[in-house]
């Protein structure tokens, strides 16, 4: 187990589910179970997934949270696309989150394939 609070995506994408929470304030009243709400939990499976796997038992299941987190990484964005063409961001707010999307994206992808590539390595020394 690691404390999750040290990890680097972590701590980006819940700077970023702040900045979400923040922004989607000003969203419509009537998209707050719809549109808002929606955005909102995907924000929140990032970095609360990769929170869940740093308490899990062993880096498998660890890397099995990483890709959920992913998974709702690309939820994210596609739901800030669809609020931008309902004209709830303008285009520097689709844009910067856009960005940071991304890059917590990136991000998830490295920690994923380093975890594969140790695990690989402790099977070819236990072999």
């Amino acid at each position: 187990m690691q404390d999750f609070k040290n990890i680097s995506v972590w701590e980006k994408s819940h700077k970023l589910t702040v900045e979400i929470y923040k922004i989607t304030a000003s969203f419509p009243g009537s998209e707050l179970y719809g549109l808002t709400s929606q955005i909102r939990r995907a924000a929140v499976s990032i970095p609360a997934n990769i929170a869940e796997g740093c308490g899990r038992d062993g880096d498998v299941e660890f890397g099995r949270f990483l890709q959920i987190a992913q998974g709702s990484a690309y939820e994210l964005e596609y739901h800030l696309l669809l609020a931008h063409e309902l004209n709830f961001l303008n285009d520097k707010e689709h844009e910067n989150f856009t960005v940071q999307v991304n890059e917590v994206r990136k991000m998830l992808a490295a920690l994923i394939k380093k975890l594969k590539s140790d695990n690989q390595k402790l099977k070819a020394k236990s072999s």
